[in-house]
């Protein structure tokens, strides 16, 4: 089923420029992002005097785009390191736990006849 997407129509200013974004993103997203690139030339222009304008643009785009390479390199290692970290608190957790003792415990699904909820005894446990 396709469902027609909502796209909002913003003007923003980079480099002097006027542009008319329009875009499925929030306005006020488009105007931060805008704002983003601005900056990023504005450095660039400021660190080479005389940069032609298309010039000052793709040195920006260089920059963003490391800037998110080096983001998602950051992202990725967190990850890894989460996953580390979550494979030794299981193994911990196992460790810590007497053998069999995960195992023995075997629950019938709520709803099911004999099941009990947590913390509630049923009749048969006296």
């Amino acid at each position: 089923m396709n469902q027609a997407t909502t796209k909002s129509t913003v003007t923003v200013v980079i480099a002097g420029e006027e542009y008319t974004i329009r875009a499925e993103a929030a306005p006020e997203y488009m105007r931060e992002c805008a704002a983003f690139v601005d900056h990023t030339i504005s450095q660039v222009t400021r660190q080479r005097t005389l940069v032609e304008a298309h010039k000052a643009a793709i040195l920006a785009a260089l920059s963003i785009t490391d800037q998110l390479f080096q983001a998602r390199a950051e992202t990725e290692a967190l990850r890894r390191e989460i996953a580390r970290l979550a494979a030794k608190l299981t193994a911990d957790i196992e460790a810590s736990v007497p053998p069999g003792d995960l195992a023995s415990h075997h629950e019938e699904p709520l709803g099911s006849p004999g099941a009990t909820r947590p913390g509630r005894a049923s009749a048969a446990d006296g």
